[in-house]
C-alpha cells in the first residue's frame, strides 16, 4: 500500500471522520463503521484533505479537465479543497462548482455556486463516500442539464466496498450506468489492513471483534465474488 494511503487513514482516524460502532447509512443500512467528512472543521485538515484528493485524481484522471464539481453539501468544501490543492502542487488551473439544494430567485440566481459549466466542459465529480450510489443519481441530471458536457469520473475519499442496488459494487454500477469512471483515495479493504489489531498512537482500534462486525456487514452487504 503506498504511504500516502496509510497516512491519510491516520488522518482520518486523528479527525474522527473515520468512526467505527453503530451507525445506519443513508441507504439505510446499519454499518460498524462510518465517514463523515463533515467531521474536517480546520483549515489545515481542509488542506490536507485537498492534497490526499489531488493525488488521487491525478492518479486515475491525470489533470486535463476543466471543472471539479461538489454536489451540496458535503462535497463544496471538498471541490474548493482539492481545486486549490491541484493550483497549489501541480500548477493546474480547475475550476469548481457545486450546486444549491434550492435555486434562488433573487441575486445570484440559478443552482450552482462556484464557475458556470459550459459546453464542451469535462467535468470530474468529487464526493465523500458513496454507499449505494444514490447520490450519484441526483448530481448527473444537474450536471447534463448545464448543457453538452462530458463527466469525466468520480472520486471519493473511500470506497466501502459494497453492492449498489444490485450484486456489483457500488462505484461499478456507477461506472456501468452512466460510463464514467471511479476512484477512492483508499479502500475500506486498505482501511482495515492497515489498522487490525496494530497498535496506532498506543491503542489498536480494530480489534477482533470489530472485525468480525466488519466482516459480518460485509457478508451481507458486500460484493459477490461468485
Amino acid at each position: 500500500m503506498e504511504q500516502y494511503k496509510k497516512e491519510f487513514i491516520e488522518f482520518m482516524v486523528d479527525c474522527g471522520v473515520l468512526r467505527f460502532g453503530d451507525f445506519v447509512t443513508k441507504s439505510g443500512r446499519k454499518t460498524p463503521f462510518f465517514i463523515n467528512t463533515g467531521f474536517y472543521q480546520t483549515g489545515m485538515q481542509l488542506r490536507k484533505l485537498g492534497e490526499y484528493y489531488a493525488k488521487a485524481i491525478k492518479e486515475k484522471f491525470g489533470l486535463d479537465f476543466d471543472v471539479l464539481f461538489g454536489p451540496a453539501y458535503k462535497g463544496i468544501p471538498l471541490s474548493v479543497a482539492a481545486s486549490m490543492a491541484i493550483s497549489e502542487h501541480y500548477q493546474k488551473e480547475v475550476r469548481y462548482c457545486s450546486n444549491r439544494k434550492e435555486i434562488k430567485d433573487h441575486g445570484d440566481k440559478g443552482i450552482l455556486l462556484g464557475s458556470p459549466i459550459k459546453d464542451g466542459d469535462r467535468v470530474i465529480i468529487i464526493e465523500d463516500v458513496t454507499t449505494a450510489g444514490t447520490s450519484i443519481n441526483e448530481t448527473m441530471p444537474i450536471l447534463m442539464a448545464q448543457g453538452d458536457i462530458k463527466v469525466l469520473g468520480l472520486v471519493v475519499s473511500v470506497d466501502r466496498m459494497e453492492r449498489g442496488q444490485g450484486m456489483l459494487s457500488a462505484l461499478k454500477e456507477i461506472e456501468n450506468t452512466y460510463g464514467i469512471k471511479t476512484t477512492a483515495i483508499v479502500t475500506m479493504a486498505e482501511v482495515v489492513e492497515h489498522l487490525y489489531n496494530k497498535p496506532y498512537k498506543g491503542q489498536i482500534v480494530i480489534d477482533d471483534n470489530l472485525k468480525e462486525a466488519i466482516d459480518e456487514y460485509y457478508r451481507q452487504y458486500g460484493v459477490n465474488k461468485s
